[in-house]
This record gives C-alpha cells, sequence and structure tokens, in this order.
C-alpha cells in the first residue's frame, strides 16, 4: 500500500505532496514504535518529549523526520525495509516537502 504512494516521482503536482507526507507521516510513525528510535530523534532534533505535538505542527517537521531518518542508514534501510519501499523514496519525499527539485544521487 505505501509503496505505491511512496514513489513519488510519478504523482503530479500536489499529489506528489500528499505522497511525501504520508511517508513523512509513516516514518514518524516507525520512529514513535520503538521507545529508543524515538528518543535518539527527539534528543536529535532538540524537541523535548512533551512539546512533540507542538513541533509536529511545523511547517518543517515532517522535513526533519525525513532528515533524521536519511542521515541515518542503517535506520533508513529498515524504514525501507518494514515497509517495503525504495530508500530512494525517503530521499525524494524529503527533497519534495522542502521544494528542493534537484536530482540527487541515491546509494
Amino acid at each position: 500500500m505505501l509503496e505505491r504512494r511512496a514513489d513519488n516521482r510519478a504523482a503530479p503536482g500536489g499529489q506528489a505532496r500528499d505522497a511525501a507526507e504520508a511517508l513523512a507521516i509513516c516514518a514518524l510513525e516507525f520512529l514513535a514504535a520503538d521507545h529508543d528510535r524515538l528518543a535518539h530523534f527527539l534528543a536529535m532534533s532538540g524537541i523535548e518529549p512533551g512539546s512533540i505535538r507542538d513541533a509536529a505542527r511545523e511547517p518543517r517537521f515532517l522535513v526533519g523526520v525525513l532528515d533524521h531518518v536519511a542521515g541515518d542508514e542503517p535506520l533508513l534501510l529498515l524504514l525501507a525495509a518494514e515497509n517495503r519501499i525504495d530508500p530512494g523514496a525517503v530521499i525524494r519525499a524529503r527533497d519534495t516537502l522542502a521544494g528542493d527539485r534537484k536530482e540527487r544521487e541515491v546509494p
């Protein structure tokens, strides 16, 4: 299910953003499902556990979630494997949400 929405290269206009947001929410759920992963994300982002809901209202919060996952290759590969998606889809989703339209090489 997620793998179709996560490949935002083929999704036109707003659909690409919707797919990117869906993948970022999936990544946040992935982090939240494991105490250690969530604690590491909160520590790295500087977000206090009690203020995550407020932080999530910030426009770039989902970009930060994807930045965090993309910046940790083992974490990225685990997210991709658990959700049966291409790890490159995470990078493309991050770029879509950040407004970064340049192409990148993805390992």
